[in-house]
């Protein structure tokens, strides 16, 4: 066998070059899931609940709360949009991610604010992990994260690394706002982060219509 055809049925470092493009397109995927869902959370209703709740509790715990939480929901999201994928033609689906990239920029710019759904603080005695973990879940439940997630979801066929990337994005950002709670007690400026959210969005949206048409 030729060094030349040893190089090319092997990667750099050992495995073969598929390995590698798997290995990239799972990158790829989980970076991509981190950073659209990262930016969907700054300034998001969510966010705020765990500002709150930073402010009550120890950091940890709900840092810790918010990730059992966000793992679920987002497990749940993913095999959503893994079952629309199955059900869409590409184009369609294309169609339908940019769409939604759209509305998520208006949502962005629309901003959300805690009023009537703050956490009650009479929940049964559950311990203060119970508490935020429940909390958080049920304001994550039709959140524009959640839609986002299942849009990644049916555009991405990498299962685990859109989970754990938009997971991942979720939990940092809601990290900020944790040490905003407990730390400094401030809230992040929610107009600038809307707009920077919305521009991102519609970036994402154009790509994906014209993906959808090409």
């Amino acid at each position: 066998m030729s060094a030349y055809t040893t190089m090319h049925e092997a990667g750099p470092i050992g495995g073969s070059y598929a390995d590698v493009w798997l290995h990239h397109q799972h990158m790829e995927a989980f970076s991509v899931s981190f950073l659209v869902i990262f930016v969907a959370e700054l300034g998001d209703k969510s966010q705020l609940v765990a500002l709150w709740f930073a402010a009550r509790y120890r950091w940890w715990l709900v840092l810790v709360g918010v990730t059992a939480a966000t793992l679920v929901v987002h497990f749940g999201s993913v095999v959503i949009g893994r079952s629309l994928d199955e059900v869409l033609p590409e184009r369609a689906l294309l169609a339908v991610v940019g769409i939604s990239f759209f509305v998520f920029a208006l949502w962005s710019l629309r901003g959300d604010t805690l009023g009537g759904d703050e956490p009650s603080r009479s929940i049964p005695v559950l311990g203060a992990f119970g508490i935020v973990t429940g909390s958080f879940f049920l304001s994550e439940l039709g959140d524009k994260t959640q839609f986002a997630t299942v849009t990644l979801a049916g555009e991405r066929p990498e299962f685990l690394a859109v989970w754990l990337g938009s997971t991942a994005g979720m939990v940092v950002a809601d990290a900020l706002a944790i040490w905003a709670g407990s730390v400094a007690g401030k809230k992040l400026p929610q107009r600038a982060v809307g707009v920077a959210a919305a521009v991102l969005f519609c970036v994402f949206g154009t790509l994906a219509v014209i993906r959808a048409f090409i």
